[in-house]
């Protein structure tokens, strides 16, 4: 069960990045819709269901939120220093390691959900899988606006948003009582402190520099979504 699921939200990113790749220039028209959504979902995402739920379950977790934030800041600053195209290229970059790391953990979750019983894996899933969709078309418009060729965009998508997510299920099942409690909410924790960085400090200044009419529209439609996915999983 825990790989079925996995396996399914690695093919909906992975439909979502096949999609968008076909479609690349309506795709880059609105990219910066895209940008206004996905920062709604991963900062609402973030301070609503995962710091809470991380420092419920363990006491390092203020820790890891902050070392994820500046682990993505440093990695940021380390990607302009050594780029021509520093803004743009490290704004896919740097979004797309932290996409990796969200769906990597997203893959550790579903081991642990399903390790519970059925039903309470199977709830997490249905929210879980709701937003992969959008994800990979977010992670490869990102990747085509900082610069990189179509068939690098769609193979960097897919290793970072996709696959990383059975990847992860595969690595933690063998390991799972390990992963129950402090371990796991230190490493949510790290993952939110990932998404905010990401969601605040690239994608909204990013977007903001060009001033669309329906920017906020679309930051609050990333809002709502990730308030349905939560409300999803409880």
């Amino acid at each position: 069960m825990v790989m079925i699921a996995s396996l399914l939200a690695c093919a909906t990113t992975t439909t979502g990045i096949f999609i968008i790749s076909k479609y690349k220039k309506i795709g880059l028209k609105y990219v910066n819709y895209f940008m206004f959504f996905a920062a709604g979902v991963l900062i609402s995402v973030s301070f609503i269901h995962i710091v809470p739920k991380s420092f419920e379950m363990s006491k390092a977790a203020p820790i890891a939120l902050l070392a994820g934030f500046l682990l993505l800041y440093l990695i940021d600053e380390l990607i302009r220093g050594h780029t021509g195209a520093a803004s743009k290229r490290s704004l896919g970059i740097i979004a797309t390691l932290g996409i990796g790391l969200h769906s990597f953990i997203d893959g550790i979750i579903y081991s642990v959900t399903f390790s519970v019983n059925i039903l309470t894996g199977v709830v997490a899933a249905i929210g879980m899988v709701l937003h992969e969709f959008p994800e990979g078309i977010i992670t490869f418009l990102l990747l085509i606006k900082g610069g990189f060729k179509k068939i690098k965009s769609t193979w960097y998508a897919f290793l970072a948003a996709a696959i990383s997510t059975p990847l992860g299920a595969l690595i933690s099942y063998p390991f799972i009582s390990t992963l129950k409690g402090p371990i796991l909410g230190f490493m949510l924790a790290l993952s939110a402190g990932v998404l905010i960085y990401v969601g605040a400090s690239r994608l909204l200044p990013e977007a903001e520099k060009e001033h669309k009419k329906y920017s906020l529209l679309a930051l609050a439609a990333g809002i709502l979504i990730a308030i349905l996915i939560i409300l999803s999983k409880a």
